[in-house]
């Protein structure tokens, strides 16, 4: 059963237009009008190995804050339905990454419970035409429409662009291995017999 998921969102805001393909080879096909962001989300899909297609046509003469919001949103709902009922898969999954002189922690339960524990400070205002303030506020959405249990911690902060792709490629990373199927488990992993 493939597991891929569209997703289309239209307010007064934005409209957003993605496919996603949990099992993909990385392939990456991106324009939210956000170049920085482009570059975090092409980084998602390449090191996660997930095939990503996104149009944003957001209010961006406003600023980059619906933009990327609203795309959080969009690509948590399609986490959420592509991974299905989760029977099989391993739940959790972590990613300890280093860029540079950065340091990343991210870590995921796909446990049908959102929640974002977040510990990073960015340095800078921006990075190219991205507000720094926005990262968390992307994976806050991502989380919350996921409904996961996601924690980013930067263990060794640095330079901004470092911290912001340390942390899109460590969460590829970590949700990549919670998605991979483990012969052992053959329901899903969870006391309650759900993760929904």
């Amino acid at each position: 059963m493939k597991r891929e998921a569209s997703e289309e969102r239209y307010t007064k805001e934005t409209e957003i237009k993605l496919h996603l393909n949990l099992d993909g080879s990385g392939l990456a096909d991106i324009c939210s009008g956000v170049g920085f962001f482009d570059h975090m989300l092409d980084g998602f899909a390449r090191h996660g190995l997930f095939d990503l297609s996104l149009r944003v046509h957001g209010d961006l003469q406003v600023d980059d804050h619906h933009t990327i919001e609203d795309t959080g949103i969009v690509l948590g709902t399609a986490i959420r339905r592509a991974a299905g009922d989760k029977r099989g898969i391993k739940r959790y999954g972590s990613c300890i990454l280093p860029m540079d002189e950065v340091l990343v922690l991210c870590a995921v339960d796909l446990c049908g419970r959102p929640y974002l524990s977040w510990d990073a400070q960015f340095g800078s205002e921006k990075m190219g035409d991205m507000s720094t303030e926005m990262v968390k506020e992307f994976f806050y959405a991502v989380s919350y429409s996921a409904a996961m249990n996601l924690h980013i911690k930067v263990l060794t902060p640095g330079n901004s662009h470092h911290m912001a792709e340390a942390m899109f490629k460590s969460f590829a990373k970590a949700l990549d291995a919670a998605l991979q199927y483990d012969e052992r488990i053959t329901d899903v992993l969870s006391t309650k017999g759900s993760l929904a």
